[in-house]
């Protein structure tokens, strides 16, 4: 090309001169990296190596990070680098957590000078207790009545508006806050670590738990349900002052290493950086359903006017879908059919306590939960609620205890007994009994299902009496009940109760 002829210098002059450049900037290096002027550690601690900015996503460049939260509680030094941190905590003990607002001017104008809401809670770090989280929280409250996995210190926390604690769910708070103001929250830990490992004989590892915070924003209709930030860091929890212990036993072992073992750990912080993570899922663990032996949508029978009636609502009318989808859902007494859709099967697997694992039978039908092999089951849910599942999957109901047939004293039949005792000719009376499945055997429990079965509330029966010999009327007590006859047959009727509002119920 003409424009490179005019170039000065030839290439055998340029390429001397690149040589004489490259031995110059070689020189001298020998001295400048004598022993000990250079190594990992420092590069380690320059900025872009901090756990705050390793611990990010590769795409956080592009994302609005609005929030950082800060658990002021040291990191154990024993994490290798390229880990989690792993924080320890003391049973009870209060932490801050800072609650910082992190955008630049001008991001998110829309929640400027309003309110936002956290919810806090504290969950299971390994995949294996996850899927059966429900279960496990459960087991503790049964173990800790009264007791809660995550409080709030109130009266430490700083900038927190209407604090809330679900009495449903153990290990969650919520709260609001203004982010343009100051904001610090402390939370206590009830748990620990070793109450969920698999067996209790002394000096088990502990399971390691999440404390994860999603924040949400005030949508049209006032409701704080727009996502806007979540992030959570790893834990573990050790009773009183143990904590403190496992923090020293670490840092000591640490000492004890080697230079170049100490360069693949990551050093203790002061505070705990919680890490960007995906917002929690909203799995809702309270068990609206009624009790075993109910049906929620039964046929209304109104109780006979006799000497009194309870006054009842009307049933709705049920639905042909509404049919279906009891016909398909019911715990305890009609199993999941092949024609279920994927949201019957999800109502069915919540109504026989297999909720932690809805999310992964999501797109499931009856068809295909039936299709699953027992392995499949085991291998999916593990042995104890693999063996469950496959069992309410393919097993028959179980047979109550008692089964006792009720029929309603009817003013026909009031009528043609009347008739007969006057002699005269009677027609024939079709009468329907209806099944009352008994299986802890009280007064209670009967009180209960006749209730259920009458659609009225059970404060309206007052007692309930069985009808003796000349006609006297005998208290039914749990005994009583124990020594009824299996599938014995009463007829219904009611009697006011001059003391309050209730009827008393006796069985002929």
């Amino acid at each position: 090309m003409a424009w490179a002829l005019k170039l000065p210098l030839t290439d055998e002059v340029i390429e001397s001169g690149l040589v004489q450049d490259f031995d110059a900037s070689l020189s001298g290096i020998g001295q400048e990296l004598g022993a000990g002027a250079y190594s990992m550690s420092d590069v380690l601690a320059l900025p872009i190596f901090k756990q705050e900015e390793s611990n990010l996503p590769p795409d956080t460049d592009n994302k609005i990070l609005p929030f950082q939260y800060v658990l002021c509680a040291a990191t154990s030094p024993a994490v290798k680098l390229h880990d989690e941190t792993l924080t320890y905590l003391n049973q009870g003990q209060s932490y801050e957590i800072r609650m910082l607002d992190n955008r630049k001017m001008g991001e998110l104008p829309e929640i400027t000078g309003k309110m936002v809401k956290s919810i806090i809670r504290v969950v299971f770090h390994d995949r294996r207790l996850q899927y059966t989280e429900h279960q496990q929280l459960e087991g503790w409250r049964w173990n800790r009545p009264g007791d809660r996995i995550l409080d709030l210190d109130i009266p430490m926390s700083v900038g927190m508006i209407d604090p809330r604690a679900n009495p449903t769910q153990l290990n969650t708070v919520e709260f609001l806050w203004d982010p343009s103001k100051r904001t610090s929250v402390f939370i206590q830990v009830h748990c620990i670590s070793t109450e969920f490992t698999m067996r209790k004989h002394g000096g088990e590892k502990g399971v390691p738990f999440r404390i994860q915070i999603d924040t949400f924003k005030e949508n049209e209709g006032g409701e704080y349900t727009e996502h806007l930030h979540s992030a959570s860091c790893q834990v573990k929890v050790f009773k009183p002052k143990g904590a403190d212990r496992k923090q020293k036993t670490d840092r000591e072992k640490m000492e004890k290493r080697a230079p170049q073992e100490k360069e693949k750990y990551q050093p203790s912080y002061e505070t705990t950086i919680l890490t960007e993570c995906s917002p929690w899922p909203e799995v809702t663990y309270v068990n609206n359903s009624p009790s075993p032996g109910f049906n929620s949508t039964h046929n209304s029978f109104p109780v006979a006017e006799g000497n009194g009636s309870p006054n009842h609502q009307p049933e709705p009318v049920v639905q042909a879908a509404d049919v279906s989808m009891n016909s398909v859902c019911l715990s305890g007494f009609i199993n999941l059919l092949p024609a279920a859709t994927p949201q019957d099967a999800q109502q069915w697997l919540h109504r026989n306590r297999f909720s932690p694992f809805c999310r992964l039978f999501t797109n499931f039908s009856g068809a295909d939960l039936l299709k699953l092999t027992r392995e499949d089951v085991i291998q999916i849910c593990g042995p104890a609620d693999g063996i469950r599942l496959f069992n309410a999957l393919k097993g028959r109901v179980v047979r109550p205890r008692l089964t006792i047939y009720v029929c309603q004293e009817s003013q026909q039949a009031r009528e043609q007994q009347q008739k007969h005792e006057n002699g005269d000719a009677a027609t024939s009376t079709f009468f329907v009994y209806h099944a009352i499945y008994l299986e802890e055997l009280t007064a209670a429990e009967l009180t209960e299902k006749i209730a259920q079965l009458f659609n009225i509330s059970p404060r309206q029966i007052s007692q309930i009496f069985k009808q003796g010999p000349t006609g006297i009327h005998v208290l039914v007590s749990d005994e009583m009940i124990q020594n009824f006859q299996d599938e014995v047959c009463f007829v219904l009727d009611t009697m006011k109760d001059d003391t309050n509002d209730g009827y008393h119920i006796i069985l002929k």
